[in-house]
């Protein structure tokens, strides 16, 4: 959404998909590609980066958080790393939380639940 509007001050993005082509090949669910893809990555690249936020991230000037767990493999560290990696050469005032020992949904730990729900 935020590469749509700048109607926000300020964003929070959890556990984000970046890159589809990167998140087929990281994740531990790389077969629900075949559900949502016609092909591999290597087979049809442009079909991949084309939903990709990556091809958006020039358009996103709100000030964002990504805040993702260390242990999670259903959308791998390294999405919210490219993520906040892309801000940071935009210009974009972003912030980046990895949260230790915490798998997808970050809630592992109800002090990590807190700090998901009141940030």
């Amino acid at each position: 959404m935020i590469e749509h509007t700048e109607r926000f001050r300020a964003a929070v993005v959890f556990y984000p998909v970046i890159n589809w082509y990167s998140f087929v090949l990281t994740t531990d669910i790389p077969w629900t590609a075949k559900y949502w893809f016609p092909s591999n990555p290597w087979e049809k690249t442009d079909h991949y980066m084309d939903r990709s936020l990556t091809n958006l991230v020039a358009k996103v000037k709100t000030p964002s958080l990504i805040m993702t767990g260390e242990e999670d493999y259903r959308t791998p560290i390294s999405e919210g790393e490219q993520f906040y990696a892309a801000l940071k050469l935009q210009g974009v005032d972003s912030m980046i939380v990895r949260v230790p020992n915490e798998p997808h949904g970050i809630q592992r730990f109800p002090s990590h639940l807190i700090t998901k729900c009141c940030t």
